[in-house]
């Protein structure tokens, strides 16, 4: 019997690959709103990022998640999705 397949991801931040589980999931929802998505379960388009807060901060500077999901994201946003990512670390 074959090993079971561990589906990758790529960070936003550093770049890496990692297997799913290690990363955290940022989703943009169909009504635009932006946030994290700790399950990985929300509807909408995703993008993943390392479980640290110093990955969303290369994201946030190269403004990764902004091409991502084609829209402008608002400072309060970012900031609450790296007190959400310290609170869980």
């Amino acid at each position: 019997m074959r090993p079971k397949r561990i589906p990758m991801r790529m960070c936003t931040g550093c770049g890496e690959m990692k297997p799913k589980k290690e990363l955290v999931r940022v989703v943009k929802s169909p009504e635009g709103e932006v946030s994290l998505d700790l399950t990985g379960k929300k509807p909408g388009r995703g993008a993943y990022v390392c479980k640290s807060a110093e990955c969303l901060r290369k994201a946030r500077k190269s403004r990764r998640f902004e091409k991502a999901f084609s829209m402008k994201i608002p400072d309060e946003i970012y900031d609450a999705m790296e007190k959400e990512l310290t609170e869980n670390e």
